[in-house]
């Protein structure tokens, strides 16, 4: 990376990743989308790469959510473009974490070159039928029925009348 120059704007380039609730709609991940950019551009920075991975589990639980929609995005900007877009992230209900990490040195604003195609913000799909069942702790210590597994709570069942048949075999078993 070249050192900055009087003349131009001095940046530095930054990455954040920010998580999302799993269940977010198409239409709130849009709005967060469009405060990511509308923050870079407010605050004189540019955006290098955006890249939307997907529904991933998390390391640990947060915000009670097991599951979340990973954002990465990489820009140029000074640290009052970071404060800003991470006081933005911090405002957005559907946001459950982020980060950002320093990643180049110092460079003009004007030498960074950007791929239009490599800043575009793709859509993520609804959680489909196959996604995983939502986390539980009454379904992981089994006192919940999982909708494939046979009930134990099933009406046909007569435990009276099971015991009653094992003792009856046993009495046969004496004579």
């Amino acid at each position: 990376m070249a050192e900055a120059t009087t003349t131009g704007h001095p940046a530095r380039e930054y990455e954040t990743i920010y998580i999302m609730r799993p269940t977010v709609a198409k239409e709130a991940a849009e709005k967060i989308a469009g405060r990511v950019e509308e923050v870079v551009g407010r605050e004189g920075g540019k955006l290098t790469q955006v890249e939307t991975w997907g529904r991933r589990a998390l390391a640990y639980p947060v915000a009670k959510q097991r599951r979340g929609v990973y954002v990465y995005v990489k820009y140029w900007g000074g640290g009052a473009l970071v404060n800003e877009l991470e006081r933005n992230l911090r405002m957005l209900d559907d946001v459950i974490k982020y980060q950002t990490v320093q990643t180049g040195g110092q460079t003009e604003l004007a030498s960074v070159s950007v791929d239009p195609e490599a800043v575009k913000f793709e859509a993520i799909e609804a959680p489909g039928a196959d996604e995983e069942q939502e986390y539980s702790l009454e379904r992981e210590l089994g006192l919940v029925d999982s909708p494939d597994a046979p009930s134990l709570r099933d009406d046909s069942y007569d435990e009276e009348a099971e015991v009653l048949a094992a003792v009856g075999d046993d009495e046969e078993e004496r004579k």
